[in-house]
């Protein structure tokens, strides 16, 4: 790799010239230099290594880093920041574990991407630490959810709370917030977080909890990668079921369905998890005939519903009932008298009997079946939403019978509440202010045909100036807004705090530039982290 060699060659020279005008001792300069040599050949640039850290699962956004930090262990990320920071113009660090962002979060644009996933293959056996005792699990950033579930269930135990898609990374989610069926009862992801390691883009490595550097542990969380990369967290568990209810429920009235979602969500005991779907009329009347849940069949009584009573969408609530063998006996009676409560439309509710680890990992099964059907790496122009409880009925009348009403998506609406109590305002993730109850709104849709992404985007765009000019209050989930007054108004009351902690944690504003926060380079635009605290 030449332009590795010439890199090297620069940085080795200009340092032992700068360390003898400076008089530091030759055998320091050495160590010192041996030290950057190591990180430079951690680096790779060949054009494989490129081309794939240039996109993300978005496929929307395409930016070329200089290289591929593949680092063995969290000191080498350390190592790399400070070279960063030792150049008299540093380069950008953007962790990346499987690259699920849909809009170039984990990019960085002549910068250097790590590769997270090396982590794994220098110290697998000590990256993810069960402690029965404890009731908690040590996991390298780096882990895959789907690798946490496996490890903590041969000791009988399971995580809390769940994303539904298993194959991304602690780091990725925990720096968003990590949101899924079980969040009304438990909170999201980082609301389950005991301690963390993280290193900072001053190069520090720094361990914190609630009790201990406080300020970086809360900022770290749901921080999208703006004050440190997250190397491991320890994340609490349960007793893990073995078996799952997986029910499905169907409506035709948007408010009898938000009445029995919140229902659900406010009940101590009954449902443990708690999602739901939006099918659009033309979705079921054109779309797949069959699903990784509803037969051919089933998906016919649900189209035929939709023709019959005319309605825009088919609401479904999706809900778990978790059971082991010592509740086995009741869990049929159990479900049946939690039905007798909901308003769904008679004759249809579906029910199947999975294991625990089946309903998990429920998406990863459907990816393969996506993937041989070309239909996984397309453009995906995702947009996630939190909405208000007190304007949901307002959000669906204007976009799901409004300016989604004769669409046909390829994918998936979600729409299910959460309650405010579950999340803790000291971390960095914002949520609609002022509510008990919000929903998740996720327009979670593919672009698998010309044209569709230029279509999908727009519809996008009416969603938010709807929102807008409506009104209804709504605060992006895995954020995306195109200028730093966007990024103002989205964090809101949050972000002088959030601009003293990024002075504080990465005065350059090197790590994470994807996200688009705070300008990059610093120096060369004058306003660094600091100023903007100031302003």
């Amino acid at each position: 790799m030449p332009i590795a060699r010439i890199a090297t060659f620069l940085v080795v020279t200009s340092f032992l010239s700068t360390a003898s005008h400076l008089g530091v001792p030759v055998s320091c300069a050495l160590d010192d230099d041996l030290s950057t040599l190591d990180i430079l050949s951690k680096i790779r640039n060949d054009q494989s290594s490129i081309v794939r850290a240039s996109s993300d699962f978005g496929h929307i956004v395409d930016a070329v880093p200089s290289g591929v930090f593949h680092p063995v262990s969290p000191s080498d990320i350390a190592a790399l920041i400070r070279l960063s920071l030792f150049q008299q113009t540093p380069f950008t660090v953007a962790p990346r574990g499987k690259g699920h962002s849909s809009r170039g979060q984990a990019l960085a644009s002549g910068g250097i991407v790590v590769d997270m996933s090396s982590l794994t293959r220098g110290d697998h056996d000590h990256r993810v630490t069960v402690s029965v005792d404890g009731m908690y699990v040590d996991v390298g950033g780096e882990q895959l959810w789907i690798d946490v579930l496996r490890a903590t269930l041969e000791h009988g135990l399971t995580p809390r709370v769940w994303t539904d898609y298993l194959r991304i990374t602690v780091g990725g989610t925990l720096s968003n917030a990590g949101i899924g069926g079980q969040v009304f009862r438990h909170g999201p992801q980082i609301s389950n977080v005991q301690e963390l390691d993280v290193v900072t883009g001053t190069g520090d490595m720094i361990t914190c909890s609630p009790i201990k550097s406080s300020d970086l542990f809360y900022a770290a969380l749901g921080g999208l990668g703006q004050f440190g990369v997250i190397t491991r967290a320890r994340i609490g568990l349960e007793r893990a079921p073995k078996r799952v209810k997986w029910v499905r429920l169907a409506y035709t009235d948007v408010h009898s369905f938000t009445a029995d979602q919140e229902l659900l969500i406010s009940m101590g005991s009954g449902f443990d998890y708690v999602e739901g779907q939006v099918q659009l009329n033309r979705t079921l009347t054109e779309g797949r005939r069959s699903s990784s849940f509803f037969s051919a069949a089933k998906l016919a009584r649900l189209t035929e519903l939709a023709v019959d009573t005319g309605s825009a969408a088919i609401y479904y609530i999706e809900g778990a009932m978790y059971y082991d063998d010592h509740s086995a006996a009741d869990i049929d009676q159990k479900l049946e008298a939690l039905l007798e409560e909901l308003s769904f439309v008679p004759g249809f509710v579906f029910v199947r009997d999975v294991l625990y680890v089946q309903f998990l990992d429920r998406v990863g099964q459907e990816e393969q079946k996506l993937r041989s059907a070309g239909l996984w790496d397309v453009p995906h122009p995702w947009l996630n939403l939190f909405v208000p409880g007190s304007r949901i009925h307002d959000f669906a009348a204007g976009v799901f019978h409004g300016i989604l009403r004769d669409t046909k998506p390829v994918g998936l609406i979600l729409m299910y509440p959460m309650n405010r109590d579950k999340w803790d305002d000291r971390m960095t993730t914002v949520t609609p202010p002022g509510e008990d109850v919000f929903y998740t709104v996720g327009l979670l849709r593919s672009a698998v045909n010309a044209g569709d992404l230029e279509r999908l985007e727009r519809e996008n765009e009416a969603v938010l100036e709807f929102c807008d000019r409506a009104d209804i209050g709504c605060k992006q989930y895995l954020p995306h807004h195109a200028s730093q007054d966007g990024w103002r108004r989205h964090f809101g009351a949050k972000w002088g705090r959030i601009a003293e902690l990024k002075a504080k944690y990465d005065p350059r504003a090197i790590l994470s530039p994807g996200q688009g926060i705070f300008p990059f380079p610093a120096a060369a635009s004058g306003a660094t982290p600091a100023t903007i605290a100031a302003s």
